[in-house]
């Protein structure tokens, strides 16, 4: 048995029907074609699934989709503006902290809220934030400069919007 939900992807409303038991990550890979979550582990301990949840991150291989009904859900697609990255994926490109890809969705998602919550951070900061997330590709020395920049980025626009 299960229902239909309403929620709003990527700024644009979705109506579909799910199972009670059907998980966020299937639904938007599978039904909906949002390809940037991935399946990693299945049990939380990867990251590779994370989407933002009313601007929070979760793990959608955790979260059931009949929980997401009258919320937002932003994936990586949803960063871009029209053909605009945005800030944070620009600066995973410009510093190479793209290696295979298969984590990077979830880990621009994590730093797009690090910047909300702290627009300076250091880099022990970046580092114990974004622990949730895993890379087998990388030290994360990338990841973090990348987020470093993103942020130097961010300060600078702001600084000049005054």
């Amino acid at each position: 048995m299960g229902k239909v939900i309403r929620f709003r992807l990527n700024g644009r409303p979705v109506s579909i029907y799910v199972e009670n038991n059907e998980l966020l990550l299937n639904v938007l890979r599978e039904k909906l074609g949002v390809m940037s979550p991935k399946y990693g582990c299945g049990i939380g301990e990867c990251g590779a699934c994370t989407v933002l949840l009313d601007g929070e991150p979760v793990l959608s291989c955790l979260t059931l989709a009949v929980e997401v009904d009258g919320k937002d859900v932003v994936t990586a697609e949803g960063l871009a503006r029209d053909s605009d990255l945005d800030v944070v994926q620009r600066a995973f490109i410009e510093e190479g902290a793209i290696q295979c890809g298969y984590c990077i969705p979830g880990f621009i998602l994590v730093a797009k809220k690090l910047l909300e919550e702290n627009p300076e951070p250091d880099e022990d900061f970046i580092r114990e934030y974004i622990r949730g997330n895993l890379c087998r590709c990388t030290g994360y020395v990338n990841i973090v400069r990348a987020i470093k920049r993103a942020a130097e980025e961010l300060k600078f626009h702001v600084g000049k919007n005054k």
